[in-house]
This record gives C-alpha cells, sequence and structure tokens, in this order.
C-alpha cells in the first residue's frame, strides 16, 4: 500500500512541476502580449493626432471628459503670436509647464492636466507624444529627460510679471 501511494505522490509531484512550467511559459506570453497591446494602443492614438492634425476642424469624439473645441494642428513657436493659437489642451499643458518651472512637467502629470487616467500607460504615453510635439514646435524644451519646461526666455519673461521678480 505504502508503494502505490509513494508512486502516487510522486506522480502528483510531476503534473505540480509541468503545471507551474506551462503558467510561467502563459505568464511569459501574457506580458507579451500586453506589450504588443500597449504598442498598438500609442500607435493608434498617434495615428488618429496625426490625421486629426492633417483635417483642420475634426469631427468631434465622444468622450468621458470635458470637451475641447475643434483639434488644430501645432504650429511652429516662430509662427505663432501667442499661446491662444493652441487647443485647450495644449494651452493646459503650457499651462502646466510654466507652473511646474525649472522642475519641469513630467508626462503622468501631463496626463492628470488632460484629465486622463494617470494610471493608464497608453494615458501617460499619449500625454507624454504631445509634449514631445510641443517640444518638435518650440513651445517646450526637455533638458533632462522626461521633464518638458518652457524655455528659458520664456520662463524669465513669465517670472518677470510676478511680484517681487519671481524668483
Amino acid at each position: 500500500m505504502r508503494a502505490v501511494l509513494e508512486a502516487r505522490q510522486k506522480v502528483a509531484a510531476v503534473r505540480v512541476e509541468e503545471l507551474e512550467a506551462e503558467l510561467e511559459r502563459v505568464r511569459a506570453a501574457l506580458a507579451e502580449a500586453e506589450e504588443v497591446l500597449r504598442r498598438r494602443v500609442i500607435g493608434l492614438e498617434q495615428y488618429l493626432e496625426a490625421l486629426a492634425e492633417d483635417e483642420a476642424p475634426a469631427v468631434a469624439v465622444v468622450s468621458q471628459r470635458k470637451p475641447v473645441g475643434p483639434r488644430r494642428a501645432v504650429p511652429h513657436r516662430q509662427d505663432a503670436a501667442d499661446i491662444e493659437v493652441l487647443s485647450v489642451d495644449y494651452q493646459a499643458l503650457m499651462a502646466a509647464a510654466l507652473e511646474a518651472g525649472a522642475d519641469g512637467l513630467g508626462a503622468r502629470r501631463a496626463a492628470v492636466v488632460l484629465g486622463w487616467d494617470s494610471t493608464s500607460a497608453s494615458r501617460v504615453e499619449g500625454a507624454r507624444a504631445r509634449l514631445k510635439r510641443l517640444v518638435e514646435r518650440g513651445w517646450l524644451v526637455e533638458e533632462k529627460p522626461g521633464r518638458f519646461m518652457l524655455p528659458a526666455s520664456e520662463q524669465d519673461a513669465a517670472g518677470a510679471g510676478r511680484p517681487g521678480g519671481g524668483s
């Protein structure tokens, strides 16, 4: 009887090891699939943003956040008179970058400013893409990796209007 029970125990132990190995394989496949999904979501968001930039007024998309008006392309800084040429979302990002000052605005905080879920990787990446677009167009600079701020000349101009020089 003892030999039968020991044999059953060995069979059960082997089955547990097989299932643990399969579980690790499934976890690795799940992580890989989640990464592919994350990249596809970001790619789709960037594609939709590019389409919206190509078309002057875009069709309004139903959203759970506040309406922002028509989407517009982000003009280059040297072609624009003031911040008002930017869409409401980009104006909000510029205001947040001004508030952040020398510390710079991060993508997670930018997602919050845009009214997005800052725990969602795709939303944070979408906010980062918008910040990068502002850098490309000369509105912001990225002196430290992942920290977006106003160019030094604009920070000085913004600080000049504050009481006491804004230092």
